[in-house]
């Protein structure tokens, strides 16, 4: 009994061979050209630092190219596939392999397994090189390209909370528990999710229950639009000093598990982990995308050739493909904004593109 989704194993690889060769094609063209015109952009700054010279560029080059990779090869899988279902109905193969009784998903197995196959070593790519990348060329960038200890650790100042009704945010934080100390702090203060008031302080100290005492005080009444200075005011109810120990990660900077284990922990505070959830999930989902290429892009190939559609059907697949890195980038940065749950930000786009593509290929087959 025959297990496999296709009927044949020689014309599988024959797909899959062809779509991996044009996705290779395609990132090489794409990531190459970007990472030469960034090179361009940054190659005058790199060199201002003192004892910078080719060595520093092909450095630039080194740490840059994983960002560029990893943003772009789902574009480069996204136009590989386009350019391998025209093809195939170009030359009537798909018509050819219909004619021999495989069914649309039967026809894409070896194409989506490929694309798996891309998703996973991405991830892998994602989780690995990549974290070590962003923080070193991160740090060598806030060093103006100048001397660096790429080891050191980001020891972040400034920090955001949300307490009962106010939103503090300070640009130093010093000290621990009941003795910690927020040095030029900036109060939202807000009545049912409207904007009250704008409160700006020297420092503020924790005060118990009551919240944190800020001294310095000058406010702005949002109704009124006056600025006043005023006497020793509480503020930020509800902020424990403790969310102030837990250090929030660049999600850019670390790995899934890491990335986990730093919000279990800033949970285990109270603080808000939402962003951090969202970029979580994302870190899935990126990679999985490459998997929702070739379904996106089926609409190049199923269809008759000579119908003179071609070229539109080409369109519609690359309109397709942008319309998902859009909608997906909107829903991230609502995730991380707070203005939708995680789960939703991230994997919404995925799973309505997936219904998108599955419906046209239903739709073109009827």
């Amino acid at each position: 009994m025959r297990l496999s989704p296709w009927p044949s194993n020689m014309l599988a690889r024959y797909q899959a061979k062809t779509f991996a060769l044009r996705i290779l094609a395609f990132a090489f063209v794409l990531i190459g050209l970007l990472q030469v015109l960034d090179l361009l952009t940054e190659s005058e700054v790199i060199l201002a630092a003192p004892g910078n010279g080719n060595a520093a560029l092909l450095h630039y080059v080194k740490l840059r190219l994983p960002q560029l990779a990893d943003t772009f090869l789902p574009f480069a899988v996204l136009l590989g596939a386009l350019l391998t279902w025209s093809s195939f109905s170009q030359s009537s193969e798909i018509v050819i392999m219909k004619g021999a009784g495989m069914s649309p998903h039967a026809i894409m197995a070896p194409m989506m397994l490929t694309a798996l196959l891309v998703g996973g070593l991405h991830f892998a790519f994602a989780q690995t090189i990549l974290p070590r990348t962003n923080a070193e060329l991160d740090a060598w960038q806030k060093a103006d390209y100048g001397a660096y200890d790429p080891e050191m650790p980001d020891d972040r100042s400034d920090r955001w909370q949300a307490g009962d009704s106010d939103i503090v945010h300070a640009e130093r934080v010093s000290g621990t528990g009941a003795g910690m100390v927020l040095t030029d702090v900036r109060v939202f203060r807000r009545d049912d999710n409207r904007l009250v008031s704008d409160i700006r302080g020297t420092r503020a100290t924790y005060a118990g229950d009551e919240g944190w005492r800020l001294e310095g005080v000058r406010r702005f009444d949002v109704e009124t639009g006056e600025e006043v200075r005023s006497s020793p005011l509480m503020v930020g109810r509800g902020i424990d000093p403790d969310v102030y120990t837990v250090r929030s990660p660049d999600p850019d900077e670390v790995n899934s598990m890491e990335l986990s284990a730093a919000i279990d922990r800033m949970e285990a505070t109270g603080a808000s982990t939402a962003a951090l959830r969202t970029t979580w999930h994302q870190k899935i989902v990126k990679p999985l995308s490459a998997v929702l290429m070739p379904l996106l892009g089926a609409v190049a190939g199923f269809g008759l050739a000579r119908s003179g559609q071609m070229f539109i059907r080409s369109v519609v697949g690359l309109g397709l493909g942008f319309a998902y890195f859009v909608a997906d980038n909107a829903m991230l940065a609502m995730g991380q904004f707070g203005a939708a749950p995680p789960l939703l930000a991230a994997w919404g786009p995925f799973l309505l593109f997936l219904i998108v593509g599955e419906a046209l290929i239903f739709r073109t087959e009827e």
